[in-house]
């Protein structure tokens, strides 16, 4: 199972400096032959009552269950524009979800859609804005040489890159200014037209180091529960230096919120607790974190959120109170809500433990 994703998904191979360096990033609006594209701006460690900033534009309907909508206003999926733009702080208008014609426009370097979004530049200067009464931003976002390859699948099917970039800049909620000067990610991902794939379980976790260093934590599960990836991206940017972590990657949910309902009609358990650790020859971390509460929906058919934390990187141990998650969870979730008990054949498969309700 894992040579054939090692065949099909060429990220692995990808992530081995300084080929990734090498590579010249896309950045670019829906084509014929990418119908679906992804943009987002992540920013963890933001002072309160933000903690963390994202921006997401989904262009036109995946085909995957943890980023399929129930919000479309067209029956054509590649008419579709899905907005997020979310902090820690309470908001009621996070997500938005309209046609292209209504809310979109290209010039030369220049995205504007969905609610007074504009993007403009390239790599590697980009100018993000957005006016909003609740979230405004006016960020300027200076991507680096370090460059992580989430997902490149074979015959240009698909790819996902994550870029570590400074972000400076001016961020108001509700009409208190906050100056903002932190590393965040810049993402983007293009698809092509291909057939259902059952990817139903998705879990990030990223915050900022001292010494302008990033840790990101990823899992990706299909609907049979088996892991697609699992791993961990360290980027330096003061040593101008990438690490990608593959094997023995675990991520353990020790609690959970209650049941809720999705605006998507899906029920979920989101994270309350949570760890992620691995261990080899020459280094160890274990991130352990608590969530905040204050997750919210239009991330795909799942939720952004922040957490508290305590990191063990080696020998060097940190706390934060600024992180920031993404969660996605479209399994079937009646096995889950079983006694631990009752889990042997899942824990068989795969030593990590699943996900499983507080009793």
């Amino acid at each position: 199972m894992q040579l054939f994703q090692d065949f099909f998904d060429q990220s692995k191979q990808l992530n081995q400096a300084p080929y990734c360096k090498q590579q010249k990033l896309p950045f670019h609006i829906q084509t014929q032959k990418y119908p679906s594209i992804l943009i987002a701006l992540k920013i963890p460690n933001l002072p309160a009552p933000l903690h963390y900033l994202n921006l997401f534009i989904q262009l036109g309907q995946l085909n995957l269950p943890i980023l399929h909508h129930a919000h479309a206003k067209s029956k054509n999926a590649t008419n579709q524009i899905y907005l997020m733009s979310s902090c820690s702080a309470h908001m009621v208008g996070q997500f938005q979800c309209d046609t292209k014609e209504a809310t979109f426009h290209l010039a030369s370097k220049h995205i504007q859609c969905a609610d007074h979004v504009d993007i403009y530049g390239e790599f590697p200067k980009f100018q993000f804005q957005r006016e909003h009464q609740e979230l405004s931003l006016d960020l300027q976002v200076n991507s680096s040489d370090l460059v992580s390859c989430i997902t490149k699948l074979r015959m240009g099917m698909a790819e996902y890159w994550s870029v570590l970039s400074q972000c400076a800049g001016k961020v108001v909620y509700k009409g208190q200014i906050f100056d903002i000067a932190q590393l965040g990610t810049l993402e983007f991902a293009r698809a092509r037209a291909f057939p259902y794939f059952p990817v139903a379980f998705y879990s990030m976790s990223m915050l900022n180091l001292s010494n302008n260093r990033q840790l990101m934590f990823m899992q990706v599960r299909d609907a049979r529960n088996q892991i697609v990836q699992s791993r961990i991206y360290l980027r330096d940017l003061k040593a101008n230096k990438h690490q990608m972590f593959d094997t023995a990657v675990h991520f353990r949910i020790h609690r959970v919120y209650p049941k809720i309902t999705t605006p998507n009609g899906r029920n979920m358990y989101l994270p309350r607790e949570f760890e992620w650790f691995m261990q080899n020859e020459t280094m160890q971390i274990r991130l352990q974190g608590q969530s905040r509460g204050d997750f919210k929906f239009g991330l795909g058919a799942g939720y952004a959120g922040s957490f508290s934390c305590r990191l063990q990187l080696n020998e060097e141990q940190e706390e934060g109170e600024e992180g920031y998650s993404e969660y996605i969870d479209c399994r079937n979730l009646n096995w889950q809500e079983h006694h631990q008990d009752h889990l042997s054949a899942f824990q068989q498969a795969d030593s990590m433990p699943v996900l499983i309700k507080n009793k």
